[in-house]
C-alpha cells in the first residue's frame, strides 16, 4: 500500500454539490460504493489488496462526511447518488468500469445501471438487496414502525432526535447489539474498523439518513434485475442479520448467469470480516473475465 499513490480531488456534481473523491493505484478502473451512512473504511482491505493492480475509486455520498449536504435537500435521493457516481467516472474522463456495492451501495449500481448500462462491465454485490430490506431485518418486522417513529419526531423536534441518534450510535452498548443482531462479526472484524464506523454514523445529518432510509424502503429494484446483462458476482454472509441471505438469493436467480459466493460467518460486513477470502474470490471474477 506504501507504494500506491493516492489522489483525493472534488468535483461539482449537477447541482453544484462538491463531491469529495479517492484514488489509489493504476490500471482497469473500480468503483467501490458504500451503504447508507458507511464510510470508505468498510472498503480498507479490497483498497489494499486491488490497488496494486487496478486504479480503485472512492467517494462520500452526498451528506456523507467530507461530502456536504446539497443546498437542496430534495436533491438527498437514490437518483442524486447515482448522479454522483455517474458524474464521478465523467471527472476522471472513465467510460467503463467495475462496479462494487455493499448494502445501499448495491441499490444505488442497481439504479445506476438503469441509468447508464453502457457504464457498468461488470458488478460485485456484498450483502445487498434489490427492495426493501426492512422487513424482517434483524429477525423482526419492527425496524419500520420504529423509523416511523424517528422521522415523526424528528420533523417537530429535530435537535432533540438528533442529540438522541447521537446518543444511541455512540453508546457503548450499540456495537455488541449490532454484533449480535448479525451487522458485525466481533470475532472477525476489527474493533478500530467497527468504531470508527459508529463515530461516522453519529456525525451524519439526522435528515440526510431519514430521506436515504425512506429511499431504500421505497426503491425496487427488482425489476431491474432481468435486464442486467454485465456478468455479475454477489457476495452473501451465512450470518447476515441486517439483510439475510435470501435478498442475495433473489438477484441471484434473477441476474442471468450470476455467481453467488455464500460467506461462512459472514455478517453484513463480510468484506470487513473474512476480507482475504472475499478480495481473492472477487480476483478470480475479474481473472475469469480478463478485466485487467
Amino acid at each position: 500500500m506504501n507504494d500506491v499513490v493516492k489522489r483525493t480531488g472534488t468535483f461539482e456534481s449537477f447541482d453544484g454539490t462538491p463531491i469529495y473523491y479517492e484514488v489509489r493505484g493504476t490500471g482497469r478502473p473500480v468503483f467501490l460504493c458504500y451503504g447508507i451512512a458507511c464510510l470508505m473504511n468498510h472498503w480498507t482491505h479490497q483498497v489494499k489488496h486491488f490497488s496494486t493492480r487496478y486504479q480503485t475509486i472512492l467517494l462520500d455520498y452526498r451528506g456523507h462526511h467530507r461530502s456536504p449536504v446539497p443546498e437542496n435537500r430534495e436533491h438527498i435521493n437514490l437518483d442524486a447518488l447515482c448522479l454522483d457516481v455517474k458524474g464521478l467516472a465523467d471527472h476522471l474522463e472513465i467510460r467503463n468500469a467495475s462496479f462494487w456495492g455493499h448494502s445501499l451501495g448495491v441499490q444505488v449500481l442497481l439504479r445506476l445501471y438503469d441509468m447508464h448500462p453502457e457504464l457498468i462491465a461488470n458488478m460485485v454485490f456484498i450483502n445487498g438487496f434489490a427492495s426493501n430490506p426492512i422487513k424482517g431485518m434483524f429477525g423482526t418486522d419492527a425496524i419500520a414502525s420504529l423509523f416511523e417513529v424517528i422521522k415523526e419526531g424528528y420533523k417537530f423536534l429535530p435537535d432533540t432526535f438528533s442529540y438522541l441518534w447521537r446518543w444511541g450510535v455512540e453508546n457503548p452498548l450499540s456495537i455488541p447489539l449490532s454484533a449480535l443482531a448479525g451487522g458485525f462479526n466481533l470475532n472477525l472484524t476489527s474493533l478500530k474498523d467497527i468504531e470508527v464506523y459508529a463515530r461516522g454514523v453519529a456525525s451524519m445529518d439526522l435528515n440526510v439518513f431519514i430521506s436515504l432510509f425512506e429511499q431504500m424502503m421505497k426503491y425496487d429494484a427488482t425489476p431491474v434485475l432481468d435486464r442486467v446483462k454485465a456478468p455479475t458476482l454477489i457476495i452473501s454472509g451465512n450470518k447476515d442479520g441486517v439483510t439475510p441471505p435470501h435478498h442475495q438469493d433473489v438477484m441471484h436467480k434473477r441476474i442471468k448467469g450470476s455467481q453467488l459466493l455464500r460467506v461462512p460467518y459472514g455478517s453484513h460486513c463480510t468484506q470487513l470480516d473474512l476480507p482475504e477470502y472475499v478480495n481473492l474470490r472477487i480476483e478470480r471474477f475479474l481473472d475469469e473475465l480478463a478485466y485487467k
